[in-house]
């Protein structure tokens, strides 16, 4: 009974839905208040479902009120603060992720067009735009939540919306213990070294908390200290007094205006840091940021994608000789072991929990750059290995 009436409402809804398009007055060129249009919506309601009782009226001018400006069918998702990932992959396949795992939910779009205008409620405000000649979008909600979009003919079986939830108040390192993600004693050994104004590379997988993790050790930062921190779409939130936020933008629908990461990072050599946070090295700023280590601007933070400490490196390697400068790859192999002291390799395990797996130390090598395990994670079992290099352990003695 009770889900015979939810769908009565629901397709009630679509109907009041259509009726209030149909109804609505002439465009003057001002805007209608969200306000006027609730009051529209209700006097709708009241006009078209008089014989409902108070509260089906009331559950039914929400419904309403979700597909004249809200996200549909989306909203209750978002609306839970459990979720922290909501993939849509075409009117009929909504997922979630919940604590670390991906579940299925029965939230559907009733055809391509409503998934669509869901989606230019998202971005209308954001001054973007989705359209056969630009069908991929990636942009960052007032909130800080970071949404992807692609449409045909790109994406097959209807448009792909993905919004990643931006959580207000991130882990501190003592929570990040009590989840597991550290072990106590490789949080303060974390903690020493950035205070060390060590340089460190948070490595891991799509969805693996390298952010979350970056966000928590750059607490141990000294209060006092200048940072400039530069992201492709702002998710960091850092507590310390002297923060300068810069983020990347992109291209307009001309093609112009676009602001690189590897512009704000040179620009950021400018601005007397004390230390730079790069959120995510992806192109070719990877070769400035590591300049920007290895000469006097210590202290760093940034991660990468990459599936072992051993492999960030190479990846660095790799995205820096993008930089079209014709640096030979001895060259910049000598950089990267220069710049970078430590990785920190974290993954998401099966059961959906993060973890730091791994914490290397990068030794230069006959002609090549190295990552000497430092600290690892095995069936749940930490170990303490190799003993710092004498440089970096009289650095850490020094702070």
């Amino acid at each position: 009974m009770e889900a015979s009436r939810d769908a009565g409402l629901e397709a009630l809804a679509d109907g009041l839905r259509a009726r209030l398009v149909a109804e609505a007055p002439e465009h003057d060129g001002a805007a209608t208040s969200s306000e006027e249009v609730e009051l529209r919506i209700r006097s709708l309601v009241d006009r078209e479902a008089g014989v409902l009782g108070e509260s089906d009226r009331e559950e039914l001018a929400r419904l309403v009120a979700e597909r004249s400006f809200g996200l549909g069918p989306l909203e209750p998702l978002l609306a839970d603060q459990a979720v922290d990932e909501v993939m849509v992959n075409g009117p009929g396949t909504v997922w979630v992720e919940r604590g670390g795992r991906i579940e299925a939910t029965p939230v559907r779009f009733e055809a391509a067009a409503e998934l669509r205008h869901a989606i230019e409620r998202i971005l209308a405000p954001l001054g973007r735009r989705v359209d056969e000649a630009e069908p991929l979008v990636d942009a960052r909600l007032p909130d800080g939540s970071r949404v992807n979009v692609i449409i045909p003919p790109l994406a097959l079986d209807g448009p792909v919306l993905t919004i990643r939830r931006f959580r207000r108040r991130g882990f501190s390192p003592e929570e990040l213990v009590e989840r597991g993600t550290l072990t106590a004693p490789l949080r303060d050994f974390l903690c020493h070294c950035i205070r060390a104004r060590a340089n460190l590379l948070v490595s891991g997988g799509t969805g693996s908390g390298k952010t979350t993790t970056l966000n928590a050790l750059s607490r141990f930062i000294p209060d006092g200290e200048r940072i400039v921190t530069i992201e492709d779409a702002a998710e960091l939130r850092l507590q310390q007094r002297h923060v300068v936020r810069l983020e990347a933008r992109p291209a307009n629908v001309e093609g112009r205006g676009e602001v690189t990461i590897r512009r704000l990072v040179r620009n950021a050599l400018r601005m007397r840091p004390d230390r730079i946070v790069v959120g995510e090295v992806r192109g070719a700023e990877a070769l400035d940021m590591l300049a920007a280590m290895s000469s006097g601007h210590d202290g760093g933070l940034s991660t990468i994608h990459a599936g072992s400490p051993e492999e960030a490196l190479r990846r660095l390697e790799t995205l820096a000789l993008m930089a079209d400068v014709a640096l030979p790859h001895a060259a910049v192999r000598e950089q990267v072991a220069g710049a970078i002291d430590l990785v920190v390799h974290q993954q998401r395990e099966r059961d959906g929990d993060r973890r730091v797996t791994a914490v290397s130390e990068v030794v230069r090598l006959a002609g090549a750059v190295g990552a000497r395990e430092v600290y690892s994670l095995r069936e749940g079992r930490p170990r303490w290995r190799a003993a710092l290099t004498d440089e970096l352990a009289a650095r850490l003695a020094a702070a």
